[in-house]
């Protein structure tokens, strides 16, 4: 069994041969020392036989001097099929690629997942475990490492433990994060309050502390106002400064917009761009794939590849949108102007403001070089306190 098992691997025909007289033909071929397995008698002059693939020019050669007729039955052996592979390249291609992937894809990741994360987003750590080469293709071996781990901790300081584990071709970081810390007791820490900019003191309360300025007292910026360290006689106690400094402040703005504006009136054209997504690289299809004209609108879209199970390849497409207006120029007058400027400087100012308003204002507007331009001054009421940490007492 064994033998017949390798001569099959080297190759067998099954052959018939047509001979006036077969038994001689069976005499001469077993003169010419050729190995026969599976003699069948298949008619009154037709014989089938199996031998070698080596031995079949010798039994050619024979049967070709006495004129009988052969012919090739079957074939079968690996070197067969072998030599089929050969002259059929396309089914050879792909036979060694799958081949390939069946070696190769078992030791890759091409899928990354996050559990155990809760404030810090998926992407982050995606990234950060990207920058240590927990990325698509990378090494399953490369990926458990140790080294790995340790820089994913570095590159991601909110990590107190992480861990990867494999299951095919995806990796799985579980994360567990740093506790946040507890903001220091109000008692240990100990702070001034400081002018946050020039003024003059309206009034001044102290509920912790040590009032260093007086209602009528002009103060400049960076000034302290109340000190966190009390004098107690036998000893100086270290606090939180705390109160409220009511200031009267000064403050200029400068706000400018065109005389002459453009806007969109209708679209005109409409032109599609497709790049290749790798990865984080962006394969243009041509040149100058960019807005150039302040007349464009831009809609910018993406197509992954994704698979069953909702796992996304690194591949893509991108689709720029570039809508092409028809821009139409409109003025506006000095007076629309000037309305639209003021709106804006004070609604600016009062986000700017802590706990005050606006109590007095001057407003001059100049029109040059096609720009209207407001120039403002006024004069606020607001609280100028900003806390100034020294230390945490211990």
């Amino acid at each position: 069994m064994n033998l017949d098992f390798w001569r099959t691997l080297a190759g067998m025909l099954t052959v018939e041969f047509t001979s006036a007289v077969p038994e001689n033909t069976l005499d001469a071929i077993t003169h010419a020392k050729i190995p026969l397995s599976h003699v069948v008698r298949k008619g009154e002059l037709t014989y089938q036989i199996r031998i070698r693939r080596k031995d079949y020019e010798t039994l050619s050669g024979v049967l070709r001097k006495r004129g009988d007729r052969l012919d090739v039955v079957r074939k079968r052996g690996l070197y067969w099929t072998a030599n089929a592979f050969v002259h059929r390249p396309v089914l050879l291609a792909v036979f060694l690629l799958l081949l390939f992937l069946s070696c190769y894809l078992p030791t890759r990741i091409f899928f990354i997942s996050v559990d155990g994360n809760s404030t810090i987003p998926d992407r982050l750590i995606l990234a950060a475990a990207e920058d240590c080469g927990i990325r698509f293709a990378a090494s399953r071996k490369m990926v458990r490492s140790e080294k790995v781990k340790n820089a994913l901790l570095s590159a991601q300081p909110r990590l107190q433990w992480a861990g990867i584990n494999t299951s095919g071709c995806t990796a799985i970081i579980s994360v567990r994060e740093r506790a946040e810390e507890e903001p220091p007791a109000e008692e240990k820490i100990v702070s001034n309050l400081i002018a946050n900019r020039d003024g003059y003191i309206l009034s001044a309360t102290v509920t912790n502390g040590t009032a260093h300025c007086q209602p009528g007292e002009a103060v400049k910026k960076g000034q302290l106002l109340i000190s966190g360290y009390t004098d107690c006689g036998i000893c100086i106690r270290a606090s939180r400064a705390e109160g409220e400094v009511l200031a009267q402040t000064n403050r200029k703005m400068t706000a400018v917009m065109p005389e002459i504006y453009a806007f969109p009136k209708a679209v005109v054209d409409t032109k599609y761009k497709i790049s290749f997504l790798i990865g984080k690289k962006r394969i243009n299809l041509w040149k100058d794939s960019r807005i150039s004209d302040t007349g464009c609108g831009r809609m910018y879209e993406e197509y992954y590849v994704s698979l069953p199970g909702g796992f996304q390849l690194p591949l893509g497409i991108c689709v720029d949108r570039y809508l092409v207006y028809e821009l139409q120029e409109a003025g506006i007058s000095e007076a629309e102007a000037q309305i639209l400027l003021q709106k804006f400087s004070e609604d600016y100012l009062t986000r700017q403001i802590v706990a005050g308003q606006i109590i007095r204002k001057q407003e001059e507007l100049f029109c040059t070089a096609g720009l209207y331009r407001l120039e403002s001054s006024y004069t606020c009421n607001e609280m100028i306190g900003e806390e100034q940490r020294e230390q945490d007492w211990s």
